[in-house]
């Protein structure tokens, strides 16, 4: 009955909690981005060098995507001559890196989570779009094809239309990702109140150097969304699961999934989406064992 009471309340609380830090983060990002036109964010993004594949980055971390909006994004700059450095730098960090995830990653795992796995995020984003661009992956593109176009945005003049409207897509992207978070508290729930804390403890505590490898690569098949991982991990690392496997976790399930490399093998050959998962795998067991050395 205890475990039972355990994991209803750990459910309904994180529920809520998750909630209402998804839709005020989303919100506040969609009210900076109201003020940032896209030919705006194009033009930053075609600096040449490092500062392109920054903006790229930041880019990627500002813009909470998930796989089937990122792909278009990405062709779209491909199309627009954006260079090759900085779209990588983009397609790196867009899954794994933003507000909503960094907010919910601080408020559950704490602050030092939530820096390692944002600095070692963003740096892998920057120094493998350079180091991609610079062994000529740019060639290993597919010819594709924009079909559709862009849709015209709305025009918000005041700061209470943007409001409005960043509140509404807001609500509307946390409709998308509800029943993810649901089965992410779900699953994080169940743990909590029946899984034996010793089990946890010998698969993937702190003295078990393979946990974090391991657990970015249970990532990849899982297709877990970020926000859908973080209350299992939570609840993983209250049974005495290592934090850093629980980032390794997160980076490898969020960057690596299946479906998305499927997305990614449309746009770009073979190779290159090899380059991509190998890059993914290096971040989430650097940032895994980073912390678990800090």
């Amino acid at each position: 009955m205890n475990s039972v009471e355990t994991s209803l309340y750990f459910f309904f609380i994180l529920l809520a909690e998750l909630s209402l830090l998804f839709i005020g983060i989303s919100t506040i990002i969609g009210i900076s981005l109201a003020y940032i036109s896209d030919d705006k964010l194009q033009s930053w993004l075609s600096h040449k060098g490092a500062l392109g594949n920054i903006l790229g980055a930041l880019m990627g971390g500002l813009t909470p995507f998930c796989a089937c909006s990122t792909i278009p994004m990405t062709v779209g700059m491909l199309k627009a001559k954006v260079p090759f450095g900085p779209v990588i730098s983009f397609v790196v960090a867009s899954p794994i890196l933003n507000p909503i995830v960094l907010s919910m990653m601080v408020a559950l795992l704490g602050l030092k989570a939530g820096i390692i796995y944002a600095v070692v995020s963003f740096l892998a984003a920057v120094i493998f779009g350079l180091i991609l661009e610079k062994l000529g992956f740019g060639k290993q593109v597919k010819n594709v094809i924009v079909t559709g176009g862009q849709q015209d945005q709305a025009i918000l003049e005041t700061f209470k239309d943007k409001l409005i409207h960043a509140l509404s897509s807001a609500v509307k992207d946390y409709r998308a990702v509800f029943k993810y978070l649901v089965i992410g508290v779900a699953i994080g729930a169940i743990i909590k109140g029946f899984i034996p804390q010793n089990l946890i403890i010998a698969i993937a505590g702190p003295q078990n150097p393979a946990a974090v490898p391991v657990a970015a690569v249970i990532g990849i098949p899982l297709y877990i969304r970020a926000t859908t991982a973080i209350p299992i991990g939570l609840a993983l690392v209250q049974k005495g699961m290592s934090v850093g496997a629980v980032i390794a976790l997160i980076i490898g399930g969020a960057g690596m999934a299946i479906p998305e490399m499927s997305l990614l093998s449309s746009i770009f050959k073979p190779r290159l989406v090899g380059a991509l998962v190998a890059v993914i795998f290096v971040t989430a067991v650097t940032a895994g064992f980073l912390f678990n050395l800090s």
